[in-house]
């Protein structure tokens, strides 16, 4: 939880409504979410995001849908992951 406390920090972005009957999918909310961290400078460049545990639980959200909202990240050349080390800000 210390990840999540450290990423949850100063968030100057306010966290977004999830409508899981809205228009925009889960998963792209969260990762427009994060991609409006990195571009307000909240996450800086090797900052490492939290685990798609820690995005679950800070978004109220199944794992499976935190997962893609990093792997939508990593397609939209945000962030990189290395396995067994964690996924971290470009």
């Amino acid at each position: 939880m210390q990840a999540i406390a450290a990423y949850c920090g100063s968030m100057s972005t306010e966290m977004p409504h999830i409508d899981p009957k809205g228009p925009k999918l889960v998963y792209v909310v969260i990762a427009d979410h994060i991609e409006a961290r990195i571009k307000a400078g909240e996450l800086k460049s090797e900052d490492r995001i939290p685990g798609e545990i820690d995005i679950a639980a800070k978004y109220e959200v199944a794992r499976m849908t935190a997962g893609r909202a990093v792997k939508e990240l990593r397609e939209r050349g945000l962030v990189h992951t290395v396995r067994g080390k964690g996924t971290f800000v470009v």
